[in-house]
């Protein structure tokens, strides 16, 4: 080993804050995620749970295993939320009959009648952030091609 002193913030920029991309990234997660929390509060969904009724939106039913890829979520995760859901019934969870060892996660009525009262949650979100159309679509498109950098 070295006798050199370890690097400082001052020696070396890219050790300081400020010059770090997962921070602000980090950052706006989290303080994007408490602005949808009043939206998602009025239907009585967490964050994840809309995350995943977005894609049963979408699908009606899935397995985990895609859940899990599409929400970039292990199912050491994605299980128990899934259960929580199933007891308010906005789910369904069943064997797949092709594959036992797969679970498919079918909408059930409860879940799907959330839907038309989310329509409203990305009109609220986007007036909430005041961005320009443009903006929000380049960010967006930014994004997503850092998240496929990525995986």
């Amino acid at each position: 080993m070295s006798n050199q002193p370890l690097s400082t913030p001052d020696q070396n920029p890219l050790l300081k804050l400020s010059s770090q991309l997962c921070f602000p990234l980090y950052a706006v997660s989290r303080l994007l995620t408490k602005a949808y929390q009043p939206f998602l509060q009025e239907l009585g969904l967490t964050y994840p749970q809309y995350l995943v009724l977005l894609l049963l939106w979408e699908h009606e039913e899935l397995t985990v295993k895609t859940l899990g890829e599409n929400l970039l979520l292990d199912s050491g995760t994605l299980t128990p939320l899934l259960k929580r859901m199933e007891q308010k019934q906005w789910v369904s969870r069943r064997r797949d009959p092709r594959d036992e060892r797969s679970v498919i996660i079918g909408l059930l009525p409860a879940g799907a009648a959330l839907r038309q009262p989310a329509c409203r949650i990305p009109e609220q979100l986007f007036n909430r952030l005041e961005m320009p159309e443009a903006e929000f679509e380049a960010l967006r498109t930014q994004l997503n091609q850092l998240l496929l950098r990525l995986q």
